[in-house]
């Protein structure tokens, strides 16, 4: 069966590769600094199951120390220049899409497609991760389709992975490490005691003020955490299940979606989202680093509105 740790596992290929060719890449000064890091980073995607807690702690706090002094590095990899690909663009004109645009439309069929595929009596894919599953398979397609159509060597894909990887940098660990703080954070009752800090100063009993508490401390806490996935089971433990499910009576699917939503206006509006809103900056060379989250206050109030309407509407009708 086809499930999340073979996702995972895809993924540390990948980031090995990029750990590989920042260790032999003479142009970069901190070249053992980058392979060091990623190295640690597709260990712990490679290899985490099966790794005590102790070395899993251990490889975290190895990433966070080589990030943390003096920072990473960057190379000079061969790549193509400007010419080339003012060239490329000018000849393959918006047939360069094709790649970008078969990885949702392949998402989206083999989520359907695949979740009752059996080989023999077993399911494929699991059935809890098909989304995950057709995603990375829809990733794969659209590289070889991307390779084929553009005539490229078999190591470009890696060589500009690394690339980009190396222009992100330690923000692209960001959104994992966060989300393993807040399951942290839940289990560590956090979300209970912020359920108390609400019960002694918001009045639960009146659906549509528990709906605001929600979305909206979804969003405040997306801030703080830098990543809905971080504050989605603090604010759920504390106000969805407890209050909005099992009080009220509300649909859980229904208060999962859009609260989830509603967290993702918070990443519009933090600095500490750091890989959406200050890795942009910097690679556009942005006078203000703040930039994008100044463009963004608007869109993200108004979409945090209608996201606290449509849980009101919704979640309380089943």
């Amino acid at each position: 069966m086809i499930g999340v740790e073979n996702i995972y596992r895809l993924a540390g290929i990948v980031v090995a590769a990029v750990a590989l060719l920042n260790a032999c890449d003479a142009t970069n000064p901190k070249r053992v600094k980058n392979a060091l890091f990623w190295g640690a980073y597709a260990i712990t995607l490679l290899f985490g199951t099966w790794l005590p807690d102790f070395v899993n702690g251990c490889l975290v706090i190895v990433i966070v120390l080589v990030a943390g002094i003096g920072g990473l590095g960057r190379g000079d990899p061969r790549t193509t220049s400007d010419e080339e690909r003012q060239e490329s663009a000018l000849r393959w004109k918006n047939r360069l899409f094709l790649p970008a645009l078969l990885v949702p439309g392949l998402t989206l069929a083999a989520s359907f497609g695949l979740r009752n595929v059996h080989v023999g009596s077993a399911l494929l894919v699991d059935p809890k991760n098909v989304s995950l599953v057709a995603l990375a398979l829809s990733a794969i397609v659209a590289l070889g389709v991307a390779v084929i159509i553009l005539r490229q060597p078999l190591l470009a894909p890696a060589r500009e992975c690394r690339r980009l990887m190396d222009l992100v940098g330690w923000a692209a660990v960001l959104p994992q490490m966060l989300a393993a703080l807040g399951t942290l954070f839940a289990a560590a009752g956090v979300g209970d005691r912020i359920a108390e800090l609400f019960g002694r100063f918001v009045p639960l009993e009146n659906h549509f003020v528990v709906v605001c508490a929600y979305t909206i401390g979804m969003a405040l806490f997306t801030m703080i955490m830098g990543n809905a996935f971080a504050a989605f089971p603090v604010m759920t433990a504390a106000i969805g299940i407890p209050i909005i499910v099992r009080k009220f009576g509300g649909d859980p699917a229904v208060m999962a979606a859009v609260g989830m939503l509603s967290g993702f206006c918070g990443t519009l509006m933090t600095p500490m989202a750091a890989n959406f809103n200050i890795v942009p900056a910097a690679l556009l060379e942005l006078p203000d680093k703040n930039g994008v989250i100044r463009a963004q206050i608007p869109t993200a109030l108004l979409l945090l509105l209608a996201n606290t309407m449509l849980m009101y509407f919704l979640v309380f009708r089943r």
